[in-house]
């Protein structure tokens, strides 16, 4: 039975290669935002003659297709989750890079407002919190 990512493939008319088949089943497992070299690192546990370069290629068709969102974290390195059925924000730890995902409805209102605010509809936006915990305790 195809996961997730793969039967979305399917359904958009992608050849799926059985490298495409691992990236996929990786990314449809994926917990959390994984990079490129992530991704690599784990689906080359899976099938080693998979490259970094299989990765980028696979990545970038599924981010075309609509498939994958491409995230930029200010980290320097690009992540990648399954294009989310339902709208939701990102906040990144800035202390381990954990990213945290959430969804709140004052906040979804207050974007509208200011944009009619300014004379527009909202059609889509993206927000990224950065923070540290409050109860971390700083390096001495």
């Amino acid at each position: 039975m195809p996961h997730r990512i793969e039967k979305l493939c399917i359904d958009k008319g992608l050849r799926m290669t059985e490298q495409r088949r691992v990236i996929a089943r990786v990314l449809s497992e994926a917990q959390d935002h994984p990079d490129a070299e992530e991704l690599h690192r784990r689906a080359a546990a899976i099938d080693s003659r998979i490259s970094i370069a299989t990765v980028y290629r696979t990545v970038r068709l599924f981010e075309e297709a609509g498939i994958l969102e491409r995230h930029d974290f200010r980290d320097g390195r690009s992540r990648y989750e399954e294009a989310p059925e339902e709208h939701h924000d990102h906040l990144i730890d800035l202390t381990t890079g954990k990213v945290i995902e959430f969804r709140d409805e004052e906040i979804e209102r207050l974007q509208r407002l200011v944009a009619e605010r300014l004379g527009y509809k909202l059609a889509d936006h993206r927000l990224e919190l950065y923070g540290t915990p409050i109860d971390a305790k700083p390096k001495s």
